[in-house]
């Protein structure tokens, strides 16, 4: 009998590795790293020459009616995309781990896009 919820994370892991192994963050490029899951979405913006964090965000931290999906995925883009600028910091190489680049990855990255980042 196949497990397959077993091999759908093996999957999702190998294209975690393979996006990680092609990107790198610096003190003037840093990394933004995005977990997702069913209610929430966390960023991390990330040094890895240092290997620390720079700036963490997430859809806790918005105010007001709580909006779900590509609204709340926009809105967390723009968010991360002010605490980035106020660090004087305009260029990032975005990690979607190993997400798809659609829905509320591909929101996040437009509302970080619209908030003046340059990936």
């Amino acid at each position: 009998m196949r497990n397959y919820n077993k091999e759908k994370n093996i999957r999702k892991i190998s294209r975690a590795k393979r996006v990680k192994a092609k990107i790198f963050g610096t003190a003037k490029r840093p990394r933004v790293a995005v977990t997702r899951s069913l209610r929430h979405m966390h960023v991390q913006v990330i040094d890895d020459q240092k290997s620390n964090t720079i700036i963490a965000a997430s859809d806790m931290e918005l105010k007001g009616k709580k909006e779900v999906g590509i609204e709340m995925a926009k809105k967390v883009g723009n968010l991360v995309a002010k605490k980035i600028l106020a660090k004087k910091i305009k260029q990032v190489v975005f990690d979607r781990k190993g997400y798809k680049y659609h829905g509320r990855i591909k929101a996040l990255a437009d509302g970080m896009r619209e908030g003046g980042l340059e990936f």
